[in-house]
């Protein structure tokens, strides 16, 4: 039966080579002073950061750089940007992939209201007013469509625990989504944000708040991720690639915005916030071999459609679903992100303390089919 559905997306963006070369103007609607926040100047492209304060100043505005955020923002670093209070910013721009954004979101939030951002998760009863500091996204890798979401994913330091800030007020206002600037991303990353952006748009496609726009949207971003998501593994300078690994990553985070995800983020999210050295794309490839097999048989459909999408020679509807597991396990081995737990040193001992932080968030109640904690825990072994 035919959905009904609403859409509203406020984020404007600017799409394509070059787009980085607005921002001055960008930032001009929002005000005069711009607080930029990145990942760990370890980690960041000092030029591009330069090019990026040399354009604002261009346009009289004064900017301030924090570097301080890590792979996994946690509570800790986002209360050390003091500058978003000292320097009194107009307008938070954050710079990067998901770390750097969802980073900027919760500075936004923390900069502006009583206590932490923690405070604001997507379960609390007080959340962030439009007191808010208006976002700027700028994406620097293509996979975690945080320029396009209300999500801002972050660690809480002494709990080893991962959650996240949920309302539409932290939506960027802009997002600058310029591919130019995703070139020099290293082979491994590419595949991690990559293989991310493909189960944005596959759990989605999933979800039951899928409607008619997100089908059209998560098999897209599908069908380009599986295309050219090796293209650009292989050749990182290859620019029609990391146009469409844009595009697809894009496309995918609106997926998320309107829909969600399963049962592989909620268990991811759970990795993550026990195991920070763990990026998110590379939990998501070390469970989603256990989701697949557990999951292909309650949505025939879709697992069907994602078989033909990677071979075409497969047959009928349930042959198609259940072929879809090695399938995309295969495609985890080719850009070469297929490991275990154990690869990532979690420890056997601390598999049914994960079992149960993977059980906290709610998003794998929006699985096809859904896990009990005894589910739970064979997925989490059968990932070790």
């Amino acid at each position: 039966m035919f959905k009904s559905f609403e859409w509203r997306l406020p984020t404007t963006i600017l799409f394509g080579p070059g787009k980085l070369n607005e921002i001055g103007k960008v930032v001009q609607g929002f005000g005069k002073r711009c607080l930029i926040v990145t990942t760990m100047p370890e980690t960041w492209n000092r030029a591009m950061v330069d090019r990026v304060v040399a354009l604002l100043a261009s346009s009289g505005i004064e900017s301030h750089w924090f570097s301080g955020v890590g792979g996994n923002p946690t509570t800790d670093q986002i209360s050390a940007a003091a500058a978003a209070r000292e320097f009194r910013p107009d307008v938070v721009l954050g710079l990067g992939g998901g770390s750097a954004m969802d980073g900027a979101k919760a500075i936004a939030v923390e900069a502006t209201h009583p206590g932490a951002a923690w405070d604001y998760l997507w379960f609390r009863e007080t959340q962030p007013s439009s007191a808010t500091l208006p976002v700027i996204a700028v994406s620097t890798t293509s996979g975690t469509g945080s320029q396009v979401t209300q999500v801002a994913v972050v660690t809480k330091t002494e709990e080893h625990c991962k959650s996240a800030i949920y309302n539409d007020i932290i939506l960027p206002r802009v997002a600058v989504v310029d591919p130019e600037l995703m070139l020099n991303v290293p082979p491994r990353m590419t595949a991690f944000t990559g293989f991310d952006a493909l189960t944005h748009a596959f759990e989605s496609f999933l979800h039951p708040n899928c409607d008619a726009l997100v089908d059209m949207m998560a098999r897209e971003a599908i069908s380009i991720v599986l295309k050219w998501l090796p293209v650009a593994v292989g050749d990182g300078k290859n620019l029609e690639a990391r146009c469409e690994m844009a595009l697809a990553d894009t496309l995918a985070g609106m997926c998320i915005l309107r829909a969600g995800v399963t049962l592989p983020h909620g268990m991811g999210m759970a990795i993550g916030g026990m195991y920070p050295h763990v990026a998110h794309g590379q939990a998501l490839a070390i469970v989603y071999p256990a989701f697949l097999g557990y999951t292909h048989a309650a949505a025939v459909r879709q697992f069907a459609w994602l078989a033909h999408e990677i071979d075409p020679a497969t047959t009928s509807l349930d042959e198609a679903a259940a072929a879809a597991v090695p399938l995309l396990t295969r495609f985890i081995e080719r850009i070469g992100i297929a490991q275990k737990l154990r690869d990532v040193n979690v420890p056997e001992s601390e598999l049914e303390a994960l079992t149960d932080s993977c059980l906290v968030l709610p998003d794998y109640k929006s699985n096809p089919r859904v896990a009990t904690r005894e589910e739970m825990a064979e997925l989490v072994r059968a990932s070790w």
